[in-house]
C-alpha cells in the first residue's frame, strides 16, 4: 500500500489555498468614488478686496476704508446672487471699513475743532 507524500503543513492531499486553473479569475471591478473632499466655490474677488482695504485702511488714513464699504456692500449683493464663498470676508471689510471710517471722521472732527478753538480764542483776545 502506497502512502501519499508527507505534507509537511497538515494539508492533506488537497491543498485548500492551492489555484485552481480551471476557473477564470473573478473580474476586476474599478470603484471610482470621485474626490473625497467635496469641491467648495470659488471666493468672490470683491470681498477679498473689502477686506484688504479695510486693513489698509488703518495706514492710509481711512481713504481706502470708503473702497472697503463699497466693495462690501457690492460683493454681498454677487454672493447672494451667485452664492460664491467669501461672505465673512466681505462682512470683515464692511465693519473694518464703517469702523475706520467713523474714526477717521471723528478725529478730523475733533482736529479741526480744536484749530477753530484755537485760532478763535487767539482772535479775540487780541486788543
Amino acid at each position: 500500500m502506497a502512502q501519499p507524500p508527507y505534507d509537511p503543513y497538515g494539508y492533506g492531499a488537497q491543498d485548500p489555498y492551492a489555484q485552481s486553473y480551471s476557473q477564470q479569475p473573478p473580474a476586476v471591478q474599478h470603484h471610482y468614488y470621485g474626490p473625497s473632499v467635496p469641491a467648495l466655490p470659488p471666493t468672490n474677488g470683491m470681498a477679498t478686496a473689502s477686506m484688504v482695504c479695510g486693513l489698509i485702511g488703518f495706514l492710509a488714513c481711512g481713504l481706502t476704508s470708503i473702497l472697503a464699504v463699497i466693495f462690501g456692500h457690492v460683493a454681498l449683493g454677487q454672493i447672494k446672487r451667485t452664492g460664491e464663498g467669501g461672505h465673512g470676508m466681505a462682512v470683515a471689510g464692511l465693519v473694518l471699513g464703517y469702523i475706520v471710517s467713523a474714526g477717521w471722521l471723528v478725529f478730523w472732527i475733533f482736529y479741526i475743532g480744536l484749530w477753530a478753538a484755537i485760532v478763535g480764542g487767539s482772535a479775540t483776545t487780541g486788543t
